[in-house]
């Protein structure tokens, strides 16, 4: 009884689509948005920095924050991948009324993100070096580079097990909560990356070691106020110790959504490897404005992801509970949003590339190559937004195997080649830049292409049930 009634209260099944992925969104998108701000800011007080030692210390500590930032992005696939397979199992059976498999489902998230920090911690202690010389053989880009990314790695449980609560909260529309530990989190390293990287207010002047400790201090307060809220305001999804105990069952049901998100996150982790690689064929100046550009790129997909990962619960409630016309309008409505977000995205790079720039204090070349990175990877961005929305479409309807596909072509099939090819012309600074709108434009095809497969599958299923 107890069950049907928090389902029947429960606004997964009663606001209308339209307004239900705005309401759930918009805080998410906030959360996002202001991350993608940081990292910005963070990259900006990093890039201005100065080491009596060393002449330009500042650009020389973005191109190390840019070869570091892969092994970020992967704490950020195993997070969120293992996250947005929690809480689309949690969605799914809250929607069928099953609070228990829920908790279960959320517990054992929390115990997956205990050893993928485990793992990345092994890491931080013996493979940081090898990993760097691969990208570089300057030993003050190494220095910085090693240094930050041991920081981060080593105190790396912040960024994973807040995914967790994170998508927790979400699954149940709580996003007003995953959204103020994220602002409280983003709020906390923005005030102390000034004053640990400049040495400010008696702190003494730690550079990008200061960087990195601002960045893992903010990712604690997340997790701080993420499993708070989930002890104190989500009621619907009660967690008890013994939900973390591992069960073969529920894991094999959290990866069979969440492993092609985690895939699909780490490839984004590749990309950028890939592409700092193949960039420093061309210039270390090409390296240092990739890294700038993908900051900024991050205030736009940011806020597209947030809606995507709104759009994942709401589908999988709808899709669980079998409600075919709401499962319809919540594709529908989640792909419109997705793309408004997009559009204002290319006005923003196009019309304040150079600005935008300019706040970073780069050399004149690397400045100008930046300018070009925005004006021309933001062409592909439609063809972005429509991959984005449809792969948290795609993990919703347990058809990962679609949104993988979408994102190898995206971010590894087309761009990669394109750009090693690029590399082979005399004009290579100017051209490495297309490589990114043209895979987006043939992803898109493809993944609209899918979604019509996907959709006559699933509303056929839901049709039989009714």
């Amino acid at each position: 009884m107890e069950s049907k009634e928090i389902n029947s209260k429960n606004k997964m099944a009663t606001v209308p689509p339209q307004k239900l992925i705005l309401s759930m969104g918009l805080p998410v998108v906030i959360s996002m948005v202001m991350q993608a701000t940081y990292n910005i800011v963070d990259s900006i007080f990093i890039a201005r920095m100065s080491d009596e030692a060393v002449a330009n210390a500042g650009e020389l500590a973005i191109n190390a924050l840019t070869l570091a930032f892969p092994i970020q992005m992967l704490f950020v696939a195993f997070g969120i991948g293992t996250g947005v397979g929690v809480g689309a199992l949690i969605s799914r059976k809250l929607g069928e009324k099953n609070i228990k498999i829920a908790s279960k489902a959320a517990g054992n998230g929390i115990f997956l993100g205990l050893v993928g920090f485990l793992v990345f911690f092994i890491f931080g202690l013996f493979g940081i070096d090898a990993y760097l010389k691969s990208q570089t053989n300057d030993e003050i880009i190494f220095a910085y580079g090693k240094t930050y990314l041991t920081i981060c790695t080593l105190l790396s449980f912040g960024n994973i097990l807040f995914a967790i609560f994170e998508k927790a909260l979400q699954s149940t529309g709580k996003t007003i909560y995953s959204t103020i530990a994220q602002l409280a989190g983003a709020i906390t390293n923005i005030i102390l990356d000034p004053i640990l990287i400049y040495g400010l207010l008696g702190f003494p002047k730690m550079g990008v070691a200061g960087a990195a400790i601002a960045t893992v201090i903010g990712q604690i307060v997340n997790l701080i106020l993420g499993l708070y809220f989930q002890i104190a305001k989500n009621k619907e999804l009660p967690i008890k110790i013994s939900d973390l105990k591992p069960d073969v069952t529920i894991i094999k049901q959290i990866y069979s959504i969440g492993i092609s998100a985690i895939i699909m996150q780490a490839l984004m982790s590749f990309m950028t490897y890939g592409v700092n690689v193949i960039f420093g064929l061309v210039s270390t100046n090409a390296v240092s404005a990739y890294g700038i550009y993908y900051k900024v790129q991050q205030f736009i997909f940011f806020a597209a992801f947030g809606i995507r990962d709104t759009i994942t619960p709401v589908v999988a409630f709808n899709y669980g509970a079998g409600l075919s016309k709401r499962v319809k309008q919540s594709i529908k409505y989640g792909v419109i949003y997705t793309l408004a977000i997009m559009i204002i995205g290319i006005l923003i790079l196009q019309i304040f590339a150079a600005p935008l720039s300019e706040a970073f204090g780069l050399t004149t070349h690397t400045m100008d190559l930046c300018i070009m990175a925005m004006r021309v990877c933001s062409l592909g961005f439609i063809f972005a937004g429509i991959n984005i929305a449809l792969q948290g479409v795609f993990q919703a309807l347990e058809n990962g195997n679609a949104s993988l596909i979408v994102s190898f072509l995206r971010l590894l099939v087309i761009p990669l080649p394109l750009a090693l090819l690029f590399t082979n012309f005399a004009n290579a600074e100017s051209l490495i830049w297309f490589s990114f709108p043209i895979a987006e434009l043939a992803a898109s095809i493809v993944s609209a292409l899918l979604m019509k497969k996907t959709s006559k599958k699933v509303f056929g299923k839901l049709k039989k049930a009714a």
